[in-house]
């Protein structure tokens, strides 16, 4: 298990831990997205000062890129499991049942991270909403491989590649994660995630 990360920078008496304050960053970026969230939301949540921060972390955007790491590293783990599922099926299934556990808890904010940042960020944030963009091309980038495979296998439908059936998939995780943040209740979702099983095309 990891320890978590402690320091006492300059002018401030008590230490305070980067991970726990790292964890309370990516709230903020998650419930408010990347522009949504200032330095005092950010401060305020993280229970540290400006001057704290930045030497902690670098600058918002330093801070951001840490954030999403996190993110990924701990809230996406299902994505990386669901890709060593048998089947498309069974992947697809594995992805949609992962984002919904993830979309109804009630320890995190709803919606996805890297959806909200990449359609919030403007010209000023350019640069990060390209990472983001480039992080879930690498995502997606995975999906396809998997799919060829089980295209290879025989299991998609004669008219269907595996990009098609990638970015079908997608388009339904990003649906859930939308849908979530609107406010939709577990149950709505949990029938929206039924719904596309019943219709997915592949066995």
């Amino acid at each position: 298990m990891e320890t978590a990360t402690c320091t006492a920078p300059k002018g401030r008496p008590r230490e305070f831990c980067v991970d726990e304050a790292l964890g309370q960053a990516l709230r903020v970026f998650w419930s408010k997205g990347y522009e949504g969230a200032s330095l005092t939301d950010l401060t305020d949540a993280m229970g540290i000062t400006r001057p704290s921060l930045y030497a902690a972390f670098g600058n918002k955007e330093a801070l951001f890129r840490k954030a999403l790491d996190l993110y990924e590293r701990e809230k996406l783990c299902y994505m990386s499991l669901a890709l060593d599922a048998p089947t498309a099926r069974a992947v697809a299934e594995r992805l949609l049942r992962g984002a919904l556990e993830m979309q109804t808890s009630d320890f995190e904010p709803r919606g996805c991270l890297r959806v909200i940042s990449s359609v919030a960020c403007g010209v000023e944030a350019e640069s990060i909403r390209d990472e983001v963009i480039a992080r879930r091309k690498s995502s997606s980038d995975a999906l396809i491989k998997r799919f060829e495979k089980a295209e290879a296998a025989g299991e998609l439908p004669e008219h269907m590649n595996a990009e098609a059936l990638s970015g079908y998939l997608i388009a339904l995780l990003q649906g859930l994660a939308l849908q979530a943040g609107a406010g939709a209740s577990r149950e709505e979702l949990e029938r929206l995630v039924e719904t596309s099983l019943t219709v997915w095309p592949t066995k």
